[in-house]
């Protein structure tokens, strides 16, 4: 669906307020919210969301927002999520100086060059513009290029997409790649590999964070994320080795190794 135009969605939507802001925090001033959670609450407009200056933890995900106009005022962020909306730009971003971590997976993000407004982002260090588990992605993630355009643009990054592009582990997630790359069905006919099918429900594994320490909550959101991906792959690592079994196997004759 084509995202709408802002004044038709306001007529339709939800705007931040700030009777909105202060129910959802608790906080009587809206200087004063670190952590803000407005998850599918069918917003269309951020409102005065700009005015929370101290804001460090923000989940916007499953509304229709297609601007982020107000959150370039927000310098103190840390931890941004916009999943599962109708965006088409982050120009806005470029001011969040201190921003960390950002999931933008389920948009209208076309092509790495929308991303150019992330590169002065020196913390920038997880991004997400992909969630096989959550089915949401981005039409640029369709592009053969787009893991190394987006590495390329965005030098800084550690984690892009719940895989490891630098540091300990990241031959890991390479060779699961290679591995995924040559077990791929090819023109040829023979049976095929069932899709990947996830185990329990998106967000399952996420919690609200506490309001000591957002930065702590996050990063153990992530591993369990990280985690639930382990699961995942473990299943298709068996599924592939059966598959190199079958085919390394003469036909008629079964293998004599006992595991």
């Amino acid at each position: 669906m084509e995202p709408q135009g802002e004044k038709p969605a306001e007529a339709d939507g939800v705007r931040v307020t700030p009777q909105l802001l202060k129910s959802r925090s608790g906080e009587f001033a809206l200087e004063s919210i670190l952590l803000l959670k407005l998850r599918g609450l069918g917003l269309v407009d951020l409102g005065c969301l700009g005015e929370c200056l101290g804001l460090e933890w923000l989940d916007l995900s499953g509304n229709a927002l297609t601007q982020l106009g107000p959150l370039a005022s927000l310098r103190q962020l840390v931890v941004l999520s916009v999943a599962d909306n109708r965006l088409t730009g982050l120009e806005p971003l470029a001011a969040c100086e201190s921003l960390q971590s950002l999931n933008a997976a389920g948009n209208l993000l076309a092509t790495p060059g929308q991303l150019q407004c992330l590169a002065g982002l020196r913390g920038l260090e997880y991004l997400r513009l992909r969630d096989p588990l959550a089915r949401l992605s981005n039409p640029l993630c369709t592009s053969p290029s787009y893991w190394a355009a987006v590495r390329e643009l965005l030098p800084g990054l550690k984690v892009l997409d719940g895989e490891r592009v630098t540091g300990r582990g990241s031959e890991f997630y390479q060779l699961c790649r290679d591995l995924d790359s040559s077990l791929r069905p090819s023109s040829s006919p023979g049976p095929r590999a069932t899709e990947a099918q996830p185990w329990v429900e998106p967000g399952y594994w996420e919690s609200w964070p506490t309001r000591s320490s957002s930065i702590l909550e996050e990063a153990c959101r992530q591993f369990q994320d990280t985690l639930q991906e382990c699961h995942d792959l473990d299943r298709q690592a068996n599924d592939s080795l059966a598959q190199a079994e079958q085919a390394l196997s003469p036909a008629g004759t079964t293998s004599s190794f006992v595991f």
